[in-house]
């Protein structure tokens, strides 16, 4: 199996949540834990203003700074579909992984004791179908793709303003950004 990248089209997203929320429901998680979340940003200003949004979970890394900062082994490169997968059976709940994400990306809860993260619907794509927050998403912004496939499209990027710099853990997420996603001046906006 070829390893799969979130292909996000940043010109086709009107900031719904929709792929938020799938998550959130099929995963049954905690008031407050998100293990996507869409974040808008403004930038420019009166008459010029802009505005856009950015979906956001974990990027799948191939150089994951979450494994190589957890002491049990409770985060992992999955051998079967090089996605980033906790197992919770080993997880104590130290939070070195999210201390050690740049994307700021997993959980801790305080009802398990453990951290928990997306983990882009293994279960789901193992009997063919597409993760929960994919075929939620009402504009088809939001797919997954081989990543070898996503590498090859020069109108996709993985280096905005708003995110850590893509040489520091090489995620496998690839965004076709508006042109004010390059504007290294922004608000963000959290509704």
């Amino acid at each position: 199996m070829k390893k799969k990248a979130f292909y996000f089209d940043m010109t086709s997203c009107i900031g719904c949540k929709t792929c938020q929320i799938a998550c959130k429901d099929k995963n049954d998680l905690d008031v407050g834990t998100l293990f996507r979340k869409v974040v808008s940003f403004e930038t420019g200003v009166f008459p010029n203003a802009k505005i856009y949004h950015y979906s956001t979970s974990c990027n799948h890394c191939s150089n994951p700074k979450c494994v190589s900062g957890c002491p049990t082994g409770a985060m992992h490169i999955d051998s079967k579909d090089l996605t980033v997968q906790h197992d919770a059976s080993k997880c104590v709940g130290c939070k070195y992984c999210i201390w050690n994400c740049p994307y700021g990306v997993p959980q801790f809860s305080v009802k398990t004791g453990v951290v928990s993260k997306c983990n882009m619907c293994q279960d789901l794509q193992e009997v063919g179908q597409n993760p929960a927050c994919v075929d939620a998403c009402i504009m088809r912004c939001l797919t997954i793709a081989d990543i070898d496939d996503a590498t090859q499209d020069e109108n996709l990027t993985q280096n905005l303003p708003i995110l850590p710099d893509s040489n520091i853990t090489n995620p496998s997420v690839f965004v076709k950004a508006k042109p004010q996603a390059f504007d290294k001046n922004f608000n963000k906006q959290e509704y």
